[in-house]
């Protein structure tokens, strides 16, 4: 054998024999004891390398294609730890000891979040962002030692904020907005808020090896206060206010406040407004004095027996379904009795104090934002809704038919030679409905006005310019949601107490009712044309509500700084 200077380990060779040399013999390895050379091959290996192991000895020092090449060394801590598993955590990433991120060639874009544009379009850009691109928020000062509130307390101040927001109607994807800007108001800016229409679930991770938080909430009952919701969005607006240090207590105390506060208005108020919404509805259809105070009577009768219904625990399909009947049970009496008055003029009056809009535009306005599975619970609810409205006149008019009463689902419903009478009803329509939403009599000036803005603008593209009823109604909903938009703005508050009210007088009622008119009367073809008229219009306005925020913050300075981005087309998959 050679001597440990003539290179590799030499102790692993086996001695090889004096006879003829091996093909794996070393170059210029001495066989003979004598020291003469002998024959070798041109395979032998040369000297200097390590001669392989084999059988056992090999499997003993087995490497994977993943081993550290040798001569280079572990990472630093590395180096004397054991393997790890492959469900262990990865060692490189430390929340505190992080490693350099990666920057791409062409940088990293900038976000532009300035503080002057409302929190709503900066918590929307950062939702709709990925969590490794979202800005930090800056760390609240606070005094040597404090770690601020507990994760658990604020995750459920979110969770009882976004619950009152969600049940009085807010969509949800505002929902998200509105719980994503409380969590980062106390520092927690790595969090995922989910919306759907009964659940709220918000999580929160500290670092990518922190085990997540997670914490959701139940809606079971939802009450239209829009009252309730404009304070919630100005406690929002305070906690989102970096100059504004709301402690976790104060923020607490307000929301139990808020919960605490009582209806604006009382029950004979909203049994009133409910009536004149009939009695105007009435007269934009075409009504006289006589429709007015038949609509109005029949609307407040329906809106006492569903209040009835609802204190002996019924669901609202019944409480519908109740509400219907009175003013279509005046509306056939009439016809009966043979007053002279257009009673299908009376029973529309009475279906626009109960037509879902309200759910209708927020189920639409979720399905355009991406959020479809609240948007069809809510089309559903809008459905069932409808259907107790159906089979509340349905069976009165079946009745009515067989008594004899000649109802005509041809008859022109509407004038366009009164146009002030018709605008005047319009902006009564707005101010009843939005009394009954409950809404701060701060409010109610600037929707009744909005409201007006919306008829007039529908008449004078559909009566006076023979524009198609839904291009009109969809146009003058686009301005409803501008105009809400710009007055939301101006107040930092939610745009849905100057929307909804202001839709009122665009609803379909009068197609509605022939709609069932022609179903009472073995006249489905005409029935289905005409509720099919009517779910068009219902949909225009909720689509163009929505384009009409959205073209605000769109072109509007101040509202598109922010950089909102949009889910990209999946083409077909």
């Amino acid at each position: 054998m050679t001597e440990p200077g003539d290179g590799g380990p030499q102790e692993d060779r086996k001695p090889v024999s004096d006879e003829a040399g091996s093909a794996f013999a070393p170059v210029g390895f001495a066989l003979g004891i004598d020291g003469d050379a002998s024959v070798t091959s041109e395979f032998a290996i040369p000297a200097g390398l390590d001669v392989p192991a084999s059988g056992a000895e090999a499997e003993a020092h087995t490497t994977s294609e993943f081993a550290l090449p040798e001569g280079l060394a572990p990472p630093e801590g590395l180096a004397d730890e054991h393997e790890g598993s492959a469900f262990s955590l990865p060692r490189t990433y430390n929340a505190r000891h992080a490693p350099v991120a990666f920057t791409p060639a062409g940088g990293i874009p900038a976000v532009s979040l300035t503080k002057d544009v409302p929190w709503q379009d900066r918590m929307r850009t950062m939702l709709r962002m990925p969590v490794a691109e979202r800005p930090a928020p800056e760390p609240p000062a606070r005094a040597e030692g404090d770690t601020g509130p507990a994760v658990p307390r604020v995750l459920d101040l979110t969770l009882r904020i976004g619950e009152l927001l969600l049940a009085g109607g807010e969509g949800a994807e505002d929902v998200e907005a509105a719980m994503f800007a409380v969590c980062r108001s106390y520092g927690l800016d790595r969090c995922e808020p989910t919306v759907t229409f009964t659940q709220l679930s918000v999580t929160y991770q500290p670092s990518l090896v922190d085990d997540p938080v997670t914490a959701s909430r139940i809606v079971r009952r939802r009450a239209t206060d829009y009252t309730r919701l404009a304070a919630v969005f100005r406690l929002v607006d305070d906690l989102s206010d970096p100059e504004s240090a709301i402690s976790l207590e104060e923020a607490y105390r307000r929301l139990a406040e808020i919960r605490r506060n009582r209806h604006p208005y009382p029950g004979w108020t909203l049994t009133l407004a409910s009536g004149l919404l009939a009695g105007a509805a009435s007269v934009l259809v075409g009504g006289g004095v006589v429709v007015f105070v038949a609509a109005a009577l029949g609307a407040m009768l329906g809106d006492r027996l569903a209040w009835l219904c609802s204190g002996r625990g019924l669901p609202e399909f019944y409480q519908f379904l109740v509400a219907a009947m009175p003013p279509a049970a005046i509306g056939v009496t009439l016809t009966v009795a043979h007053v002279d008055v257009e009673a299908s003029a009376v029973i529309t009056g009475g279906l626009f104090a109960l037509l879902p809009g309200r759910a209708l535009v927020a189920g639409v306005q979720d399905g355009l934002t991406g959020f479809y599975i609240t948007a069809s619970a809510r089309l559903l609810e809008v459905m069932y809704l409808f259907v107790g409205i159906v089979v509340g006149v349905l069976l009165v008019l079946y009745f009515g038919v067989k008594l004899g009463a000649e109802l005509h689902p041809d008859a022109a419903l509407g004038s366009a030679e009164r146009p002030l009478l018709q605008l005047g009803a319009s902006m009564l329509l707005s101010l009843t409905f939005a009394l009954l939403l409950q809404q701060e009599r701060s409010t109610v000036l600037a929707v009744t006005l909005n409201g007006g803005v919306a008829w007039a603008v529908y008449g004078a593209m559909h009566d006076a310019g023979g524009i198609s009823p839904v291009a009109s109604t969809a146009v003058a909903a686009g301005l409803v949601g501008l105009f809400g938009q710009l007055l939301s703005r101006y107040r930092f508050a939610s745009a849905l107490p100057y929307t909804t009210a202001a839709i009122g007088p665009l609803l379909p009622g009068s197609a509605t009712y022939f709609g069932l008119l022609g179903l009472a009367q073995n006249d489905v073809d005409a029935g289905l044309v005409s509720l099919t008229k009517a779910a068009a219009l219902a949909m225009a306005i909720a689509i163009g509500v929505n384009l009409g925020s959205e073209v605000f913050r769109l072109f509007l300075p101040g509202a598109a700084r922010a950089g909102r981005k949009a889910a990209k087309r999946t083409r077909g998959f």
